[in-house]
């Protein structure tokens, strides 16, 4: 007999905590600073749920970037690909947009409007944001898709253009279809992080054409099990506007003014890339050890990425290598041997992980004050 009370209390207790509030705190939450006369967005615009090729509600995709502080999302289901159509009609192509926009209605989470225009090479995969009718988009023509999305001032990017299924060689191909588009202002930015794939020949083709530098999670299935449970965060792109709103992040993709992000990895264009990297870091004690001329400075990452430097200075370490990481939201203590006691000194340092170009790494300087 008490058995069965405990069971049945246990079974009270359970229900109990499944009808309260479900909680948005994550284990994950993503934080980066903002840079001068910029706010820094954390934004995933390309996701799927259940309306196209996903395996979630719309609402689950909110759910998951409200635990990771996200600030935008774009539920950009396929206007072409429908494998769940059977069993989730839906005649309005609008509808993952408006299950999400009720969902975080309450939040502070900006929802862009989007959809995906999926075709096979050399067409491939583009996503259409802050739309104002998926239904409009779709066309037997994919030159009249691109069209209508210009007529609806949307920003397209590239998704994937390196996808080896597309793209035998995993490399992407610039055809004239795009080149196309990029002409007549209907191509605005590129993926150069899609899921865990960095493409640095995408990199270089954002440089070439100056399509804004994209990275997003491209997720299907739960973010838990696709990254946070591997130790990743998803890929985001980091985007300095003006203000927290859609007209901003519009305004600042339409810029240019982005940078991908992968767990340590920092892709982006020098001039907003460099100043994020150095706002990363914030410099706390500088003072010598007694009796040296043996600099202790402590450097903290106050962002969520580990970040691995290379000493750039004239000066050496003591007690550490020339190559060192400072862990997301830990310090590190630099030994600098400046030979002689300095009231100022501009520590130098290459950022490993952060790419401006492929293959090359920006040095970031932070001047600091002796106490």
């Amino acid at each position: 007999m008490k058995t069965t009370i405990v069971a049945v209390t246990s079974l009270f207790s359970i229900l109990s905590l499944s009808a309260q509030t479900h909680s948005h705190s994550g284990t994950q939450p993503l934080s980066y600073p903002d840079i001068q006369g910029y706010v820094t967005l954390k934004t995933d615009l390309h996701m799927h749920s259940v309306f196209s090729d996903g395996s979630v509600w719309p609402t689950i995709r909110v759910e998951e970037a409200l635990r990771e502080n996200l600030d935008a999302i774009s539920l950009t289901e396929h206007l072409e690909y429908q494998p769940h159509k059977e069993d989730i009609p839906h005649p309005d192509r609008n509808r993952a947009y408006h299950l999400a926009m009720e969902e975080a209605k309450e939040h502070d989470l900006l929802i862009i409007p989007g959809s995906e225009i999926t075709r096979s090479a050399p067409v491939g995969h583009n996503n259409a944001v802050f739309i104002k009718d998926a239904n409009e988009l779709l066309h037997e023509d994919a030159k009249d898709a691109f069209s209508t999305a210009k007529k609806q001032n949307a920003f397209v990017f590239w998704n994937h253009p390196a996808w080896y299924a597309q793209s035998p060689a995993g490399t992407p191909i610039l055809s004239d279809f795009q080149k196309e588009r990029i002409k007549k202002g209907e191509l605005h930015g590129i993926e150069v992080i899609n899921t865990v794939d960095y493409s640095e020949e995408s990199l270089a083709l954002a440089l070439e054409n100056n399509l804004t530098i994209m990275g997003t999670s491209d997720i299907h299935g739960l973010i838990d099990w696709s990254y946070t449970q591997k130790g990743n965060h998803r890929p985001i792109t980091l985007v300095f506007a003006k203000d927290k709103s859609i007209e901003g992040l519009k305004e600042a993709l339409f810029a240019g003014r982005t940078v991908a992000v992968y767990n340590e990895l920092l892709v982006g264009k020098a001039e907003y890339l460099k100043p994020l990297l150095q706002a990363s870091i914030e410099i706390g004690k500088a003072e010598y050890i007694e009796k040296t001329q043996v600099l202790e400075v402590e450097l903290k990452n106050i962002s969520s990425s580990d970040l691995l430097f290379e000493n750039a200075m004239g000066y050496t370490f003591y007690d550490s290598s020339p190559v060192f990481e400072i862990p997301a939201g830990e310090s590190k203590t630099l030994k600098i041997k400046t030979l002689e006691k300095l009231k100022t000194l501009t520590i130098k340092l290459v950022a490993l992980g952060a790419y401006t170009a492929p293959k090359v790494h920006p040095t970031i300087e932070w001047k600091v004050i002796m106490e």
